[in-house]
């Protein structure tokens, strides 16, 4: 009875609530909240007791009321709720970055007049910032391990495919593949070659010399997954 008698004064002024998220407490499940509800044509969410992150849009706002009211009732815990009507005050007037301007302006189109709250309204500001920037840690801490993921199953896949590449020594022959294509060479062969191995410098690196008159580069350096054996170049 409590509920729908707030209601009714929140429809005096601003009509009917389109939807109502609440928890499950008796007030909201009885047979007269939902009568109510279907006069009014008020669609009703009702999210698990106790957990408002059900309820992604109030998380956020729970976390700021909670610890201010925690900051403000120190000395007395149980007279917390002294401090709500200065408490909501100052949350609808201050600046959301969400929405790009305070609650009650986008609601009423005006500054509110908070007489002497300045202090309440540092702490919420504060709370604001503390959550935001909580928020976007947790943001990046999420990205953070979805790449790492990510590059995990990358590596593994990679390593199911990829063979050893055939080592080679000074002075074997070998084919060079050609790494640069524009639209006129697509049609031309993968590979130059003959080429030989001039040095062998570690982690399947090669430096390599032009034998006899082809196309391709006079010397280069490259890796083992971009040379062929000579005697095979009949083979590709």
């Amino acid at each position: 009875a409590e509920v729908i008698a707030k209601l009714e004064i929140q429809k005096a002024v601003f009509g009917s609530l389109f939807p109502i998220i609440s928890d499950r407490g008796t007030a909201f499940t009885s047979g007269d909240f939902a009568d109510y509800c279907a006069k009014e044509k008020i669609k009703h969410h009702a999210i698990t007791t106790g957990l408002p992150r059900a309820n992604g849009q109030i998380e956020r706002i729970n976390q700021t009321i909670i610890s201010v009211l925690s900051k403000l009732s120190l000395e007395n815990p149980n007279k917390w709720y002294k401090f709500t009507n200065e408490l909501q005050q100052t949350i609808n007037s201050t600046y959301q970055l969400s929405i790009h301007t305070t609650p009650f302006e986008l609601l009423f189109g005006t500054k509110m007049n908070t007489g002497g709250l300045d202090k309440l309204k540092e702490m919420v500001e504060a709370e604001f910032q503390a959550n935001f920037e909580a928020q976007r840690e947790e943001l990046r801490k999420h990205a953070k391990q979805q790449i790492f993921k990510i590059q995990e199953e990358n590596r593994k896949t990679y390593n199911l495919r990829r063979r050893e590449p055939k080592p080679y020594r000074v002075t074997d022959f070998v084919a060079i593949k050609r790494t640069q294509y524009r639209p006129n060479l697509k049609l031309k062969p993968k590979y130059f070659g003959p080429y030989s191995i001039t040095r062998a410098k570690g982690g399947n690196i090669y430096d390599v010399i032009k034998e006899g008159n082809h196309e391709g580069p006079n010397f280069t350096t490259t890796c083992a997954e971009y040379l062929k054996p000579w005697n095979t170049m009949s083979e590709l």
